[in-house]
């Protein structure tokens, strides 16, 4: 029975959510990205018939590819990191046959003239109608050139049939990041554009909002009278590997993680009521708790540590310290984990500390969101070693095993009052019997769809680089002397307790 009433609402949701014809071209295609991540995700959705039959997608790249061999490498990259397998062969040769080579150069104007000319003839044979989005699946260095290029070339379109994804970093710091969105402004409106983080796209994060505002009981404690303080956790347990030269020139954990992912996680979490669920309407209410956020500080000192992992062990193995990495800068002051402190100056925040921490060659690979509630005001029952009363915890697991649970006391089948945390536990996988969805896949669709909410717009992000300046300035200025170390395998520097006060302990996890 339950078989045969999902398969109606599994069609409707189809039906709701389907793609209008439309060509993704992917800048950058024969990178790493597309094979691992958007071809993989796109052929799921395609699996999923949330794609028209017209999808097409057209790789761009300098490599002296064919069509053929680009077609044999997405299918290697689909075998090996898609969520299910490959399936019957009808099922990826009606993929496949969307799937076109483009060789060009990302800086050269006349690449995109010609480009221009191959769109417009796989218009007539797909039957795409002039519909296009444009993936940036580049290095930041070439954001600019692909941007003007379009442009002069007649790519850019308009809101109703044009659109442009973006991946992060978007920009170095605040005046980079301005000057990316001025670029990107002079040659495409707002309304075109889709700045992808994909932790927005992770199932936890999404169900944040409707955990949130779908359920009466959790929204009257969400504010100061209730919460002790909030830890927003991304720990890592790989490390800097072969990524070291993107990493170094990055900024590190500070501008690869805080500034983006961690923002974006305490944003949601902090954030008003939005008057509709709608792109503009939920990100505006994000914005207004950026702009409220300033990083906690005591004179000149400011409420923050970074450290950078030593030799360790990770699950049994010996792993290297960063400077043992391949292709590290020698010497490099380069932070692979930071924890901060910060404050949401508006109503709802007002004295609750947000502390955040982000590492690699840590010993868990876990993502959450943790609210701690203020201790209850008289302690009634006795109170011994054996009967502690711990505060309440609310737990929202991104990654991996997500889902959310609540810790609360409750007595112990014993004679007397003895007490004992307990979890209450929601997994998505033991309730709902599926796979989750790879970030990718939601974000994809979303953007084919026309849909922003899950993407971030241009005042977003300049307020979110806004938090963090006052750090990466304080640190840039300052000495070798603020970069702390931690051995491999451990929880981080030992200097981020201290950012800790009133009895607070960073949660084990």
């Amino acid at each position: 029975m339950t078989t045969a009433l999902s398969n109606p609402l599994r069609e409707g949701l189809r039906l709701e959510r389907t793609s209008k014809p439309l060509i993704l071209t992917i800048f950058g295609a024969s990178g790493d990205l597309t094979a691992r991540k958007l071809m993989p995700a796109l052929y799921e959705l395609s699996r999923d018939r949330r794609l028209p039959a017209e999808f097409t997608v057209v790789g761009f790249a300098r490599r002296p590819w064919s069509t053929e061999e680009f077609r044999e490498r997405m299918k290697e990259g689909v075998s090996q990191f898609a969520r299910g397998k490959i399936g019957s062969p009808q099922l990826w040769e009606n993929f496949v046959r969307g799937i076109y080579y483009f060789e060009g150069d990302l800086e050269d104007q006349q690449s995109y003239v010609q480009l221009a000319d191959f769109l417009n003839k796989l218009d007539g044979e797909r039957g795409t109608r002039g519909n296009r989005a444009f993936y940036l699946s580049t290095a930041p260095s070439y954001f600019k050139p692909i941007i003007e290029n379009l442009g002069q070339a007649g790519l850019s379109g308009d809101v109703h049939n044009t659109r442009i994804v973006i991946e992060k970093p978007f920009g170095r710091d605040l005046t980079t990041a301005q000057g990316l969105n001025g670029v990107v402004q002079n040659v495409f409106r707002e309304k075109q554009v889709y700045r992808i983080d994909h932790y927005l796209g992770k199932e936890t994060v999404q169900n944040l909002l409707v955990f949130r505002f779908a359920n009466a009981i959790f929204e009257p404690i969400w504010n100061h009278n209730y919460v002790d303080h909030v830890q927003i956790t991304v720990a890592e347990t790989v490390g800097v590997e072969n990524r070291a030269p993107y990493y170094d020139e990055a900024g590190g954990a500070l501008r690869d993680m805080v500034q983006n992912h961690l923002m974006q996680l305490l944003a949601l979490t902090a954030m008003e009521p939005p008057a509709a669920f709608e792109a503009d309407t939920v990100r505006d209410e994000k914005v207004k708790v950026l702009r409220a956020t300033s990083l906690a500080r005591t004179g000149a000192l400011y409420h923050a540590v970074r450290g950078q992992y030593t030799g360790g062990w990770i699950a049994g193995e010996p792993v290297p310290a960063y400077q043992s990495e391949p292709r590290v800068v020698s010497q490099a002051q380069t932070a692979s984990y930071i924890a901060a402190k910060f404050w949401i100056q508006n109503w709802r925040w007002e004295g609750v500390p947000f502390y955040l921490r982000t590492g690699k060659r840590l010993p868990k690979r876990v993502s959450e969101i943790a609210l701690q509630f203020r201790k209850v005001p008289h302690q009634l029952f006795p109170s011994n070693s054996s009967n502690q009363i711990n505060p309440n915890v609310l737990v929202l697991r991104i990654q991996p095993d997500e889902g959310i649970s609540l810790r609360f006391e409750a007595k112990r089948p014993v004679a007397d009052v003895s007490m004992r945390s307990v979890n209450m536990d929601f997994r998505y996988g033991n309730t709902f019997e599926v796979a989750t969805p790879e970030a990718y896949e939601r974000l994809l669709l979303d953007c084919l769809l026309g849909d922003q909410t899950l993407f971030t717009r241009a005042d977003e992000v300049e307020a979110a680089w806004r938090v963090v300046m006052p750090i990466i300035e304080h640190w840039e200025n300052g000495s070798a002397q603020d970069l702390t170390f931690y051995e491999a395998g451990s929880w981080g520097p030992s200097a981020a307790s201290k950012l800790m006060e009133s009895g607070r302990q960073w949660r084990r996890l």
